[in-house]
């Protein structure tokens, strides 16, 4: 496995554990593949509260309640927010799946 396979699987297992689903991995590798070179770099692998908008999306009330929710959902403690994991779970509230199809 490469680098980029060792980090889906993390993201898997963050999904399961500490988010609760059941990741779609065709998804999720789309995603991370999405997120480009930043997945590799530590600063940029991690997002915290806000994050632009990859996903097409309108800045308004929505966009930052879907934001909240997913954050709450990974846990809002949790120190490591991965960006991947981030734009799978605002992919799957918005159903924004064909974006990466």
């Amino acid at each position: 496995m490469g680098k980029r396979d060792d980090l889906i699987a993390m993201y898997a297992e963050d999904l399961r554990t500490k988010c609760g689903m059941t990741p779609d991995m065709d998804l999720l590798t789309k995603v991370t593949i999405g997120c480009g070179p930043a997945i590799y770099n530590a600063d940029a692998s991690t997002v915290a509260g806000s994050l632009i908008k990859k996903l097409g999306l309108a800045d308004g009330p929505q966009l930052m309640d879907a934001i909240n929710s997913v954050i709450e959902t990974y846990g809002k403690s949790e120190r490591n927010k991965y960006r991947a994991v981030v734009y799978y779970m605002l992919t799957k509230h918005f159903g924004k799946e064909a974006v990466y199809g």
